[in-house]
This record gives structure tokens, sequence and C-alpha cells, in this order.
């Protein structure tokens, strides 16, 4: 029946499968997966790591924490995936790898992304006028008395140039942090951007850092008016659905509210107490500057990202010209910049500029983003390197809280290679 050997006609097959597993092993390896940690593979020493979750639960035993989740990755390996204390401490709800977070500023990393998502299209340029896209910014005028608080003499003065979207991205249009309020619950962030633009700026654009979260709020309209969707909807669609964020959102469902942890301050005392829910608005408003909740892991996946110059599990998501602007200083010698020593501004990230910054053991180059829920990210590119902390509580030391930099530090330590 056979005029050669039926073995021989089983080895093509046989290749193909082989070749099939290859490419399937190479694939998997390819694959970023936050929940399989492997420190060998990070070049960093487990016993070393280990101090980092022995370190959190010391917070929580002296009470200023409820809980945290903390992930270190470097090589596109997950080194250290940590949940210590309690979610909610009065329920006494563990604290999970996959308990979501309120991450506040962080959000603004978000909103940036988006941005450059559309500045890659050529929908809109950095050096792009804001009024052009939103006319409500058009004729804005400056204190010229604001740093000195004199309180004659101060008619307001035309800006000397427009705001630009660049200007928005690093807290350099001068519009203050809040903006003008209206009377009313906003119905929609379209309105709140255009309340809040009639405003007198505090410096000339350009000239003085000054964090702003009405000028994050006029980015994410900038996505809203550039793309023609929703700010949530583009940012669910270009962002988090590509990269597999799948517990990343702008208003948590309600059958995700079980897993949202307490938020917790810290009274005049140094005691650590809940802080009340608030209830739902009716009518549900996007915060571009810090309204999103995630997790660790879904933020993992934004930061390894970002480390490999845009791309995650074969994907492209901002090309490398983009994520090169957001994580390089753009303030130059700008004094005052962010919310530590030693950094400069990129686009949402502060950037370290000289060796001041390096005090957690980042590197020069590395870019990072706090939150007000003291929930906190960087990236080193130097070391191939990022770390996640997240934790709820709205007070006690900023990007400078004690369980940041000691978190930062124990994880740059543990690099053995």
């Amino acid at each position: 029946m056979y005029d050669r050997d039926p073995h021989q006609l089983l080895k093509p097959m046989k290749l193909a499968l082989a070749f099939l597993a290859c490419t399937l092993a190479a694939y998997s390896a390819d694959v970023f997966a936050p929940e399989k940690t492997d420190p060998a593979a990070a070049g960093m020493d487990p016993v070393r790591l280990a101090r980092i979750p022995a370190k959190m639960k010391a917070y929580v035993d002296k009470g200023t924490a409820a809980g945290f989740v903390t992930i270190v990755a470097r090589h596109g390996h997950v080194a250290s995936l940590e949940a210590v204390g309690y979610q909610d401490r009065e329920a006494k709800i563990p604290m999970r790898t996959d308990t979501i977070f309120r991450i506040a500023s962080m959000t603004k990393s978000f909103t940036v992304a988006g941005v450059m998502i559309l500045v890659d299209e050529a929908r809109l340029n950095l050096l792009d006028p804001v009024e052009d896209f939103l006319p409500e910014f058009k004729g804005i005028k400056v204190n010229p008395c604001e740093e000195s608080k004199a309180s004659q003499g101060c008619d307001p003065v035309n800006a000397v140039r427009p705001i630009t979207v660049l200007d928005l991205m690093t807290h350099t249009s001068g519009l203050p942090d809040q903006g003008a309020s209206g009377s009313e619950p906003f119905k929609s962030l379209a309105e709140r951007v255009s309340v809040g633009a009639h405003v007198l700026l505090l410096a000339q654009p350009g000239t003085k850092w000054i964090y702003s979260q009405i000028g994050y709020a006029a980015l994410g309209r900038l996505i809203e008016v550039s793309s023609g969707e929703s700010y949530e909807e583009f940012l669910a669609e270009r962002l988090f659905q590509p990269l597999g964020m799948k517990d990343t959102y702008l208003f948590l469902p309600p059958e995700n509210q079980s897993r949202l942890a307490a938020l917790y301050t810290l009274d005049a005392a140094g005691k650590l107490m809940r802080v009340p829910s608030r209830p739902q608005p009716a009518v549900k408003v996007p915060s571009p500057e810090g309204g999103a909740v995630t997790t660790a892991s879904d933020m993992a996946r934004f930061y390894q990202m970002l480390v490999n110059k845009g791309t995650l599990d074969g994907k492209r998501i901002l090309s490398a010209a983009a994520v090169a602007a957001m994580t390089t200083n753009q303030t130059g010698s700008l004094k005052d910049v962010e919310f530590s020593p030693g950094l400069g501004m990129g686009l949402s990230f502060g950037v370290v500029k000289d060796v001041v910054g390096t005090f957690r053991y980042q590197s020069i180059g590395a870019f990072m983003k706090g939150g007000a829920f003291r929930t906190f990210g960087w990236g080193d590119p130097a070391k191939d390197m990022f770390g996640i902390i997240v934790m709820q509580r709205n007070n006690g030391g900023g990007d400078l809280a004690p369980e940041i930099t000691a978190f930062s530090i124990l994880a740059n330590a543990a690099i053995e290679r």
C-alpha cells in the first residue's frame, strides 16, 4: 500500500506540530502576565523582595494604613505581587491582588495617553492652541499681580500667547487648580470645562508650573472634540481594552462595587479613620484628572506598555515617539516642578532630571506619577523596570509618603543583575 515508510509520512506533521509548539511557547513568553511571578527571570533577589510585604505589614500593624497591593516587574517579568492587610478593615475583608482602587491623579496619565493616540494620528498637535478646539479659551487673560498679591493696579492683561496642548499636559498653562465653578452640578464634561475656563490665569502660559485639575479636564474634552467620542468611550476602546485592562473604569459598575477598597484618612492625632462613602451623583460626568478606578495588575499592564515603548503583547498602543515625549522632561530648568525634589515634568509624569531625584533609588530618566489616595507608580527605562503601590488614604506625605519611598527603595535594592 505504501511506497515509503509510513513513519516518514508523519514527519511533516510532527515538524508542523513542533513548529506550532515553539511558536506558542514564544508567544506565551511575550505575553505579560502580572499574576505570574518569576524573580529569577526579572534578575531580582526573592529574599530581598520579601522585605516589601513585611514592611507594608509593619505599616498596617502600626495603624497608619489599612492595606496595600504592590507589584514589581523587570525585563517583562513580574518579580513580586503582594497583597497585605485589609480591603475593608472594619469588615475584616482581606486585601486581594484584584482589589479595585481609586487612583486619583494617576488618571492623568491615561488622559495623556489618550491625547497622544490622537497626536500619533495627526488629529492634533502638542503645540496647537487649545482655543482652536475649545473656543471658551479664546481671549483668556492673566492676573499680573498674582505673585505680589497686590490689591491695587492689577487690571487683567492679555496672555502673550494662547495656551497650548503641551502647556496643559505639563501644568504650565497658568490655569488655577480647579477653575471657575458652576452654581448647579455639571451635566457634561463639555459644560464643566466651558465654565471652568472663565478664570484669570495665575501666570503667563509656559512660564510657571501650577498644578491644574481643570487643565486636565480640558485635555479630556480635547479627546472628545478630536475623536467624536465621549472621553470614557475613547479610553475604553483605544487604551483599556487593547491593553487588557479589564478592571479599569471611569465609572465603577455596580457588580464590582464589592471589590472597591475602603477609603481612610489620618486624624489630627495620626489615627486611621474610615472616610464615609459619598452618594453617586445623578448625572455621571467623567473626571479626566482623577476619576479612574483600577487594580494594581491593570496599572502594571499600562506601565509595562510604557517601558516597552508603546507595545504590549504584540499590540502597539502608542508610538515610541509618543512614549518618549510623555517620559522626557519637557520643562527644562523650570523651578518648583512636581511634588518631589529633582524632578522635571514630562506629559503627566514627573521625570528624574538630576541626582537629587534619585533618592528613591530610581535612575535619572525614570518617570513617575502619584495620586491623592497614596497610589504611586514609576517606570525606570535604564533598569527596564517598574513598580506600583496602591493603598487608600487621603493624606500623609503625598508623593513623599514614607510607604511610597520605602517600597521603591526595597524594590530597587532587590536587583541582582
